[in-house]
């Protein structure tokens, strides 16, 4: 009896199912008719009748196949059934990426990189204390979600709607003002689930993602700053506001452990991607996890340092490219990066002004120091200006696996 639930109305098989057993039918016909007498006019007929059976058992096949794959594709994209396989296998060959760090760049780069590959893992930070994401953390002793949630919507292959829906702010409400949809469901999420780890995955069902987005550690961790001065600030968020230049970054408690998917997912990549995203405050915080820097200085894979467009005030002021990548260096050790892809192209006169006002220039380009150190750049227009400076997520990932894609030839 649950077997003929297929012949059940609206189910979209009934009819492609007869049509294929109509062209069994004329198959089977055509080879008892070629058994027959062999004449040009049964010839004929045989030919007539064979093409017809297999085009109805290719037409039928091909939309019993179609209505249960579209029966798990986001709305919208039930298109052409090759191009849908086809893209999805292209997506599966590409190269094994880790992405390690937080913060609005990231997400820019991880919206890239999934045109070429659904092999991605993004390795995201768990410092971040201020926003939603502070509150979420002091109210109910939860991991702060934003920059995961910000990077489970960059790789989002659902509809629109959904990610407009983890993507909406608050802006009024008692208690609510503020806060972002997507952090309150992953926190939801986590305390359903009493996991935060089993939160991101089933967040990232629902929205379909193409990758992985995995915290750096599960330990709530504080972000700590030392100064030049001597003096030290505890936070991410209170970090730039001392305006002071940083010497030395750590974390509270002292050696954190990191998430097994994390460094299983730096073992396996083809490239390991750090940045690009706040200096001191998103891309250095994971590599203060000895587990995880370990695991990059141990790696053979293709290990790429995305520099900043803009300096950041309080931060990096007055920081050249060079002076980015000697930070990370310090905060890790010599063998993290091979590579470090810096912006070169020129920025509007206007946007300069605007950026001018909060502090913030273009990150000199001095890819020659970079290279007199020992380390490879790959220097090229990387940004889009259409209303801020930042970074082009297509331009970028196109740098990126072009790179991918160059050094392993050489390799070979």
């Amino acid at each position: 009896m649950r077997r003929l639930k297929w012949l059940y109305p609206g189910m979209n098989i009934k009819r492609w199912l007869f049509l294929c057993v109509f062209g069994i039918a004329m198959i089977s016909m055509g080879f008892a008719l070629a058994l027959m007498e062999d004449t040009s006019e049964s010839r004929t007929w045989v030919g007539v009748v064979m093409i017809v059976g297999i085009a109805s058992v290719y037409i039928g096949i091909k939309h019993i196949i179609k209505s249960f794959v579209t029966l798990f594709l986001p709305k919208g994209e039930e298109g052409d059934l090759v191009d849908l396989v086809y893209q999805k296998r292209y997506l599966e060959r590409g190269p094994k990426i880790a992405v390690i760090g937080g913060g609005t760049g990231l997400s820019v780069l991880l919206s890239g990189l999934k045109e070429y590959t659904s092999n991605i893992t993004a390795i995201v930070t768990v410092a971040d204390d201020g926003g939603s994401s502070g509150r979420l953390r002091q109210e109910l002793d939860v991991l702060p979600p934003g920059d995961i949630r910000s990077c489970l919507v960059a790789l989002a292959d659902s509809e629109p709607l959904m990610s407009k829906l983890f993507q909406f702010r608050f802006s009024e409400g008692e208690g609510l003002k503020g806060h972002n949809f997507g952090n309150l469901f992953i926190t939801a999420m986590s305390k359903v689930a009493g996991d935060f780890e089993k939160a991101i995955k089933q967040s990232s069902r629902i929205l379909a993602i193409r990758g992985r987005v995995v915290p750096s550690t599960l330990k709530k961790v504080t972000l700590v700053a030392r100064y030049k001065d001597g003096n030290e600030v505890v936070g991410e968020s209170e970090i730039p506001k001392k305006n002071q230049p940083i010497e030395r970054m750590r974390l509270e408690p002292p050696d954190p452990v990191p998430t097994d998917e994390a460094t299983d997912a730096i073992r396996k990549a083809d490239a390991i991607i750090l940045g690009p995203g706040s200096l001191y405050t998103s891309v250095v915080p994971n590599l203060l996890i000895k587990g995880i820097t370990d695991e990059v200085v141990a790696s053979s894979a293709l290990k790429i340092y995305i520099c900043n467009v803009m300096t950041q005030p309080g931060e990096t002021d007055n920081y050249s490219a060079s002076a980015h990548l000697k930070v990370l260096l310090d905060h890790s050790g010599p063998k993290t990066v091979d590579y470090s892809i810096v912006n070169n192209a020129q920025i509007p006169e206007h946007l300069l002004d605007k950026y001018k006002e909060e502090g913030a220039y273009p990150v000199l380009p001095d890819y020659d120091k970079i290279r007199s150190i020992g380390y490879g750049v790959i220097a090229g227009d990387v940004i889009n200006t259409k209303d801020y400076v930042r970074h082009d997520s297509k331009k970028l990932a196109k740098k990126i696996i072009d790179l991918i894609i160059s050094t392993r030839k050489s390799r070979q």
